[in-house]
């Protein structure tokens, strides 16, 4: 392939535009599916290839590069080249649960910035694949956070085995965190590394490990809706952990970074993600969420939404767990 062909030149622009925006767009308002800027560059370079370049750069390999350009043209996001039916099919496939509305106290004045991520207590982002399994992600990563939290070495811990294990839930094709958590409380399960079950982004048989030397149980565990209580919601975090949420993720299918504000429906939650800090110091308040989508979508695997509005539904269902 010459080099500079043009789908060397796509990659370059590619690779420079997304290092680009992932700190020019940090604040930026974000419109949903189909209009970002994200969306937008894709639909000009795809143009500026499909028209410009083969009136200047004909040679043998330009139909061939053409067609790989095509290929990957939406590849943006892991989601670019799937479409929308697929998307939802394969990766919003979480259950909400009714979640009781909290009653707590008054919040006391929190920190106008926190982020669990400075105390190493979250474990890296990971990439469920095509398997709907973001609920078991959510649940788990709350897990091992609160084990961390708790004095003990941050490891990743199997998902898998929670996927295998729960049969209250769907594996690969769906399941609710609430679920999730109730059968670890009363099961007593304990969850072991993920060097000791891995991850293979598929239903399995449950393995278990009658004396496992390593692991952790769940103690207990509270959920609640925090809509129009986001202030409290921030104490839970501050003082519990990340949490586990369920979310109405339709919009993020085209997310490139920058603060969801508009456009972001909370009508159909169907996704769990890992909230894990918030940041209040700009203008635009945002909560800090761990999404399991691998580090390729969005900010490096994390997405920012809008404080105060429960926007995308980032509230109605909340979960907090004791390890």
């Amino acid at each position: 392939m010459p080099l500079h062909s043009p789908y060397q030149v796509y990659l370059s622009r590619r690779s420079h535009f997304r290092k680009s925006q992932a700190s020019h767009y940090r604040h930026a308002k974000f419109s949903g599916p189909k209009m970002n800027v994200y969306h937008l560059y894709t639909v000009a370079m795809a143009t500026v290839f499909a028209v410009v370049a083969p009136s200047c750069c004909q040679n043998a390999s330009w139909d061939e590069e053409l067609k790989h350009l095509n290929s990957v043209a939406g590849d943006f996001t892991p989601f670019g080249g799937r479409s929308d039916l697929v998307y939802k099919d394969l990766y919003l496939r979480a259950i909400p649960e009714h979640a009781p509305p909290f009653f707590g106290s008054k919040t006391k004045e929190m920190p106008a910035k926190f982020d669990w991520r400075d105390r190493a207590v979250v474990a890296p982002v990971q990439n469920q694949q095509a398997c709907g399994s973001c609920w078991a992600f959510s649940v788990v990563g709350a897990m091992q956070a609160a084990k961390a939290i708790a004095g003990m070495p941050l490891e990743e811990l199997s998902v898998q085995q929670v996927i295998d294990c729960c049969f209250q839930n769907g594996g690969c094709n769906g399941g609710s965190p609430t679920k999730a958590l109730l059968w670890l409380q009363r099961t007593r399960m304990n969850l072991v590394p993920q060097s000791e079950y891995p991850y293979k982004a598929k239903n399995g048989m449950c393995h278990f490990f009658s004396h496992p030397k390593v692991g952790v149980a769940l103690r207990n565990f509270t959920t609640f809706d925090f809509s129009g209580q986001e202030e409290a919601m921030k104490a839970e975090l501050v003082e519990r952990g990340p949490l586990s949420a369920v979310v109405d993720a339709v919009s993020w299918q085209d997310y490139l970074g920058g603060i969801i504000q508009h456009h972001c429906s909370s009508h159909w939650p169907n996704h769990a993600v890992l909230v894990v800090g918030y940041d209040a110091t700009g203008e635009i308040p945002f909560w800090i969420v761990q999404n399991s989508w691998g580090t390729d979508w969005g900010n490096e695997g994390y997405v920012y939404v809008k404080l105060g509005s429960n926007l995308c539904g980032i509230a109605d269902s909340v979960a907090a767990v004791l390890v």
